[in-house]
Order: C-alpha cells, then structure tokens, then sequence
C-alpha cells in the first residue's frame, strides 16, 4: 500500500484504490473457478501437490483438533487436513470467493470427506471465530490476494490457539542460480497462452503472474509474521524459491 491519501494497492503491476482489489480478485476467481484444479496442473506440472503435502507433513494435527483453511479453493489442503483430525476433529473451508468455495465443497463430498468439515464464506482479514479456536492454520496460494496483509496475519494470529501453528504456502522469490530468467519467460510468456487455451481467460492468469511478483519475498513476509505476533517464524524453500512455505507459532 503507498503512502498516499487515496489509500492505494497492488493489483498485479496495476495500482488500485483498496476497495477496488477485492472487487477485481473476485472477477478473477470467477471466471477460473470452474478449471482452476485442472489449471493448477498444468501450470506446475503437478508439482503443486507434492508443495501440498510437504506443507501437510508440518501441520503436527492429532486427531481430535480442529483445523482452519483460509482462502481454501477447490479443498486441496482441507481433504488433508480432514484426514489427520480425523472423526473427531473438525477442519472450517474459509475462502471469500462463493465460486471458490461452491468447487471445494462439491469437490470434497465428491470424495466422501464430509462429516468433519465445514464451510464458511470469510474475509481472511476479518475471521468470524472466536479467539483461539485451531489448533493450526494453512493458506495456500491465497494471502497474496489479500489486500491487507497485515490484517489477514494478525485475524490468524488471534483466531489460534497457544502452541498452534501457522502455515503459509506460497510463491515467492527464486534462490537457485540461473533460474530467475527460464521463471519469468514461462510465467509471462507461457502461462498467460495455456489460460488463454485452456481457461479461455489469459487476463486472469496474467494477474496471477504478476501478483507473485509483488508478494513480499520470503524475509519480508517472515518479517510481517513477527510482526503479528508470530514467534519461532522460519520458512522453507521449495522447486528452488519459487514457493515457499512460512511456519510461525503462537506461543
């Protein structure tokens, strides 16, 4: 967000006024909802599932706690999650965008995982739970959407328990050598033509690109964790930095 008094923000490479970019992000999950899980695949080459289930095996869930997924999507994290609660856990879809949501739901029960959810339409900056209700909390490739980040991180904060975790999975900054380059053509080159093709919508996925590159790289982000009140805040780098994935605690 600048400085300035007409209170604006990021919106890919485009500045916006802050009430204009949720308007904008919900046009974008609109329109991909319906081929977003089959966009992810190609887009990754199914490598966002293996990014998944690593940031799974670092949730510590036992059965019998509850679990959150903000900006939950189709339900990838969440038919996870689901799993390691078990029967007597409960795991809440958060996601603002109904279409999103709609997906996740019918996806889920298509799974037969359905008597240990629930699903909520909210606004990661303004959860509607009560203060320590989880016991952890993921957002996959949701928080760069996020107007206000800061906002979003300490509504985490507020709503987890003492001793949870929170899971942050998202694009971030290259670290391998040589790849920056190879990452930039495939993502403004080659990704805008596959949504233009397969999702008929090559604006959307030109934003997504460009999102990532306004999201704050690994330290900063880790840096806004602390600053929410996270402790023991750390983060992994995965495929080479072009994901990464936040941990921080509440102590």
């Amino acid at each position: 967000m600048t400085g300035n008094s007409k209170q604006t923000t990021h919106f890919g490479f485009q500045e916006v006024p802050i009430a204009e970019k949720a308007r904008r992000v919900g046009q974008v999950f609109n329109s991909v909802a319906d081929r977003y899980d089959l966009m992810n695949d190609l887009m990754s080459f199914g490598v966002h599932r293996l990014w998944k289930r690593f940031t799974l095996s670092q949730t510590a869930l036992k059965a019998g706690q509850w679990a959150l997924d903000v900006a939950s999507g189709t339900g990838d994290m969440a038919r996870g999650l689901a799993k390691q609660v078990g029967a007597s856990g409960r795991v809440l879809l958060a996601d603002i965008n109904a279409s999103m949501l709609k997906n996740g739901r019918r996806r889920l029960v298509d799974a037969g995982v359905a008597g240990n959810v629930g699903y909520v339409r909210a606004d990661a900056e303004h959860l509607p739970f009560p203060d320590k209700s989880f016991d952890c909390i993921t957002i996959a490739f949701g928080l760069r959407n996020v107007t206000r980040k800061d906002a979003a991180l300490v509504s985490m904060y507020q709503v987890l328990k003492p001793g949870g975790r929170l899971l942050i999975l998202e694009f971030s900054r290259p670290t391998a050598p040589g790849l920056k380059p190879v990452y930039d053509f495939y993502s403004f080159k080659v990704l805008p033509q596959i949504g233009k093709v397969v999702a008929r919508d090559e604006a959307s996925y030109r934003y997504l690109a460009e999102s990532i590159r306004v999201h704050p790289d690994q330290e900063t982000l880790k840096s806004m964790m602390q600053a929410a009140g996270f402790e023991r805040c750390s983060y992994f780098n995965l495929s080479g930095g072009i994901v990464a994935l936040h941990r921080g605690y509440r102590l």
